[in-house]
């Protein structure tokens, strides 16, 4: 019974080893800065115009994992799965070749794909996503403290602040005093911004922000791997693939870290506009 139980005990160990090397193996060729070069040579062409899709549902992608996790604490499984198997982001091409990397190097001596492992390597690969809006808003952030001074967690933030400063920069060039006078006029008497300008704006920074979320993995994969982000979050990924359990998970951190800052972008502004 001893040397049964003590061969019960090692498999677990033995296998976890196995795990860790094949998840450092993986890193260090896919997600290193070569790796991230050749996933994302995928992404040239219709990713174009899937990322920025990608972006505009991914509150609703969180919205529908939020509520399939509280149908299922409510045991309500059979209408939490329902939820959770809808699709509601594009398969980008930088997506499917991840994918396909997991199965041809880390899941090739794990059983056959089901569903359930279809889901979840799903919700792996939209973390990427997720991850591409984070490194987008940090980004922006930057650039409003940089520039403007101000904290800008989004394009509502970014967009008046730099057409305001376009503006008073175009306006202040052209007075007909000078520019030091024309600094001073401006400054007591803001100038006036039409709608249609800050739209606009708006709608460029928005497209400029798709596509450096598209490409946002470039920096941010070999940032993770030296961080041990990617080994962490691919061995959980392991791990909820052996243990196969049909109760929804909760959403990734990278969902709720990105749909917080379009929160904060959006109660910035509303601040803005209503005070005094």
């Amino acid at each position: 019974m001893a040397s049964k139980a003590a061969s019960q005990l090692v498999y677990p160990t033995d296998r976890q080893a196995s795990d860790r090397a094949l998840v450092d193996t993986f890193v260090a060729r896919h997600f290193g800065f070569p790796g991230t070069i050749c996933l994302h040579r995928h992404a040239l062409g219709w990713d174009l115009l899937r990322a920025p899709a990608n972006v505009i549902l991914a509150p609703l992608f969180l919205l529908t994992r939020l509520s399939a996790l509280v149908l299922s604490l409510f045991r309500m499984r059979r209408a939490a799965r329902w939820l959770v198997n809808r699709r509601l982001i594009f398969r980008t091409n930088v997506a499917s070749a991840v994918a396909e990397a997991l199965h041809r190097d880390l899941l090739s001596q794990r059983p056959p794909d089901t569903g359930q492992a279809a889901r979840l390597i799903d919700d792996y690969v939209s973390v990427r996503s997720a991850v591409g809006e984070i490194v987008t808003t940090t980004l922006i952030l930057i650039l409003g403290f940089t520039i403007f001074h101000m904290a800008t967690p989004g394009i509502l933030s970014l967009a008046p602040a730099m057409t305001e400063h376009a503006a008073r920069t175009t306006a202040i060039a052209d007075f007909f005093l000078g520019q030091r006078l024309g600094g001073v006029w401006y400054g007591l008497f803001p100038v006036e911004l039409p709608v249609w300008w800050v739209i606009a704006t708006g709608v460029l920074l928005a497209m400029a922000g798709a596509l450096i979320t598209t490409f946002a993995g470039l920096i941010a994969d070999p940032i993770q791997s030296l961080l041990g982000i990617h080994r962490r979050r691919l061995l959980r990924l392991l791990n909820r693939l052996d243990i196969a359990s049909e109760r929804a998970s909760a959403p990734a951190p990278e969902h709720l870290i990105a749909r917080s800052a379009d929160l904060v972008d959006a109660a910035l502004n509303l601040w803005r506009l209503l005070r005094p």
